[in-house]
Parts: C-alpha cells; sequence; structure tokens
C-alpha cells in the first residue's frame, strides 16, 4: 500500500529536524503516488552576493526533494539510498518568495533512480532544471 499523502508529508518534515534542510527553511508540501514537492524561501539566507538565489541552495533543493522521494517509494527498511550525481541549468534569478522544487521519476529501478526536478518561483516560472541520480545499497552486507 502506498503512502498517503499527508504520511509523507509527515515523514519528510520529521527527517528534516538538525539537518541542512531544516537550515534552509524547506518544507514540503505536497506528494502523490509519483512525486514530491517542497518549497524553500528566498531570502539573504540562501542568496549568493549580489542579492539573488544561490545556485548551490537550488541544487541542495532539488537533492532533497529527489532523495527523498527515492526514500518514500523504496523499500527503506532493507535498503539506505544516496545521491550519486546532481546536474541543476539555472534559468532564472530570484529575489524573493519561495521556490519550489517537484521531483518525479524518470528512471525507477532497483538499484538505480533517476528524477527529473523543476524548480520554480511563485509566478510557476521555470527557476531551473534539475536531474538527480540516486542508488539504492542494501543496509547488511
Amino acid at each position: 500500500m502506498s503512502p498517503t499523502k499527508d504520511q509523507i508529508i509527515k515523514a519528510a518534515t520529521a527527517a528534516c529536524k538538525d539537518t541542512l534542510m531544516e537550515t534552509l527553511n524547506i518544507e514540503f508540501v505536497d506528494a502523490g503516488e509519483d512525486f514530491v514537492i517542497a518549497k524553500m524561501p528566498v531570502n539573504k539566507r540562501v542568496y549568493q552576493p549580489d542579492g539573488v538565489l544561490h545556485g548551490g541552495a537550488t541544487a541542495a533543493l532539488a537533492e532533497t526533494v529527489g532523495s527523498f522521494a527515492a526514500h518514500i517509494f523504496l523499500d527503506t527498511k532493507n535498503y539506505f539510498v544516496r545521491g550519486i550525481d546532481i546536474s541543476a541549468n539555472h534559468i532564472k534569478s530570484v529575489k524573493e518568495g519561495f521556490v519550489y522544487a517537484k521531483a518525479t521519476f524518470i528512471h525507477r529501478g532497483r538499484t538505480m533512480q533517476i528524477f527529473n526536478i523543476e524548480v520554480t518561483d511563485d509566478q510557476n516560472q521555470l527557476v531551473s532544471s534539475c536531474k538527480l541520480t540516486t542508488v539504492s545499497l542494501p543496509k547488511e552486507r
């Protein structure tokens, strides 16, 4: 049985405690059978020196939402998930508001997963297009 939206958001919120995600104020806001969405405020905490959203913060948001999607939709009782590759094409600058990252599967394998992650602003305009590859490895060897 697939977890409900509320179960996914509750688990994601709990996992963020005392992590980079909490530092960046990343909040999970929606989920479905094949996607997860999180948002992050754009403010001076995530700026680059010239006062716009830092690409590294955007990449951290993308990796967070993609990695968590892998955790939710795979067997994490017996496997752990690690990001092994992320790429980000930054298209638009953002100075304020929120950015939203939506992770959807491109490939959902037992060992390797590939996600498309679109990061948008408050007007639903594309800010960054990201791709994340994760690997699932057995917890016991």
